[in-house]
């Protein structure tokens, strides 16, 4: 037999919050109750989203559900915290673009072939996962891979009409909403597009998306620093940008130029973290092993030099390639890997609400001549 909402609002009276010493229903804390015979679950906000009190209170919850109701059914607790907003538009008399949106994440990388776009999905899974609204732009219009790593590549986003505009609504799946080219194009197909083609494409997908109301919209970049990239700092002002590269000597090289463009002048996007990915081989049957495969710490090493957080290092492993080729991407499974991604997403969080309390929100770039802005 069910409970009802209010039997597990009492139950759950018996939780304090210990710094504010009062009650976790009286603060506030408790919202979205579901309740079925054989779950109940919750959301547990907590002020920032890195509490030190949030697995102990988690635990607290259960246990005073299991004690109070007298029951052993199953209690699912998402810990999850406010999401701050880094972005402004800085013209009130223009239409904003993305209203609804709170912090726009760039996710570039100096060359291809270094998991970027895997990191993407698997990041924005993730932060869906912690119960943020989510959405996903994959702008590497060149190489759209975001439609297989979801497992959606037959999907065809379908217009709906408002106010005499024709809106695109982004294919839905694990919790984001998502906009790719590949959508639009069969797979086997190659886009042979000139500059102007791809970044009209991508304000397209920028300017006509239904996204409604979003905490997070993670744009997955092509590699290198191009047009797509100050068309995409002119359209919206990006709350701060990741970049992912392997330990390589040659894609580090490469990811500094990233960091350069982002830094350089008349852009400035807040740098959040670097991601190094690749960072050693580790056999699923040996997992204590460590390979270096393509050199070690040469992110790690950088991101020191730099000055900039290091978000995480994730292994080889088979399992996040079979993921990525079967639609089910490796956060998803029961497994080490799962863990580290969770974690570099808990990391991500904890630097977007640190920039967001430190820095003022960011405005929109404003380019009228490429060659000073420092990236050529």
């Amino acid at each position: 037999m069910a409970f009802s909402k209010e039997q597990v609002l009492e139950a759950l009276k018996q939780v304090s919050f210990p710094e504010k010493k009062q009650d976790i229903v009286s603060l506030g804390m408790v919202e979205n109750i579901q309740i079925t015979d054989e779950k109940i679950s919750f959301s547990l906000l907590f002020p920032q989203f890195n509490n030190p009190f949030k697995k102990s209170m988690k635990k607290a919850c259960k246990e005073a559900i299991e004690l109070y109701l007298k029951t052993d059914i199953l209690v699912d607790v998402l810990a999850t915290s406010k999401v701050s907003v880094g972005r402004i538009d800085q013209k009130p008399e223009q239409k904003t673009v993305l209203p609804g949106v709170k912090n726009i994440i760039a996710i570039a990388s100096g060359k291809g072939g270094v998991g970027k776009s895997t990191m993407t999905t698997n990041l924005a899974i993730g932060l869906a996962k912690t119960g943020a609204k989510v959405g996903l732009i994959d702008a590497d219009v060149y190489g759209p891979s975001m439609p297989k790593m979801f497992g959606v590549e037959g999907a065809r986003p379908v217009i709906e009409r408002i106010d005499n505009k024709d809106f695109i609504v982004p294919i839905e799946k694990f919790g984001v909403k998502m906009l790719s080219i590949g959508f639009f194009v069969k797979p086997e197909d190659a886009l042979i597009w000139r500059g102007a083609m791809a970044t009209s494409a991508l304000n397209q997908l920028i300017s006509e998306g239904l996204w409604g109301e979003l905490d997070y919209l993670l744009i997955d970049l092509p590699p290198g620093t191009g047009d797509i990239h100050l068309t995409m700092v002119q359209a919206v002002p990006v709350t701060g940008a990741v970049i992912v590269s392997t330990p390589q000597d040659v894609a580090v090289a490469d990811a500094i130029k990233g960091i350069s463009m982002f830094r350089a002048n008349k852009i400035e996007v807040p740098i959040l973290g670097l991601i190094e990915n690749m960072a050693w081989f580790t056999p699923e049957e040996l997992p204590e092993n460590k390979y270096y495969i393509f050199g070690k710490n040469g992110v790690k090493d950088l991101a020191f030099r730099y000055d900039l957080p290091l978000l995480g290092q994730i292994p080889l492993v088979q399992s996040i390639r079979e993921g990525s080729d079967d639609g089910q991407p490796a956060i998803l499974s029961k497994s080490i890997i799962a863990e580290e991604f969770e974690k570099l997403t808990e990391n991500l969080i904890q630097r977007i609400e640190e920039r967001n309390a430190k820095l003022a929100p960011t405005k929109k770039v404003e380019i009228t001549d490429t060659a000073g802005c420092g990236t050529h």
